[in-house]
């Protein structure tokens, strides 16, 4: 099990995250430029290892109530893993439908080689690009937010 401050230096090395200490020497950590109401990615990191990150729109984690996965027995890469899938899945709105209004969402996702990959909304499925080749096809926004996820791809601005 990492300890407290071996946690808090992995938490710590994600730019997008702001620290807010709490009560009890326990630390929250913010993510500010959040698409949704839900802004607090790490809750309640406690000096005993203890902590919670926010996993609602990730599979494959155990939730509690809250949406929240507890990370006291994760490893380094484990608890990498799932801060950096919780700032992606709060990176995007989770609705998976699009008014006639609306522009068609394009974005770009970028792996750690900076391989890039581009999601794009077409005829009611989510188009998962390589270049010009077509990588795969998805029924809703979310699964195909899974797939890039799960292949290591983050969410670029």
């Amino acid at each position: 099990m990492l300890t407290f401050e071996q946690k808090l230096a992995i938490i710590e090395s994600f730019p997008e995250l702001q620290r807010r200490d709490v009560s009890l020497g326990r630390v929250n950590f913010h993510f500010e430029e959040s698409a949704t109401d839900k802004k607090n990615v790490v809750y309640h990191l406690h000096p005993n290892g203890n902590g919670f990150v926010y996993a609602e729109y990730i599979e494959g984690y155990p939730l509690d109530h809250k949406g929240m996965v507890n990370i006291r027995e994760f490893s380094e890469d484990e608890l990498r893993n799932v801060v950096q899938q919780s700032i992606a899945s709060l990176s995007v709105t989770n609705d998976d439908s699009l008014s006639d209004t609306e522009e068609p969402i394009e974005e770009t996702w970028v792996n750690k080689e900076n391989h890039a990959l581009v999601l794009l909304h077409e005829d009611d499925m989510w188009n998962v690009y390589a270049g010009l080749n077509l990588d795969g096809t998805f029924p809703s926004y979310n699964e195909a937010k899974q797939y890039l996820l799960e292949e290591g791809f983050r969410w670029q601005k």
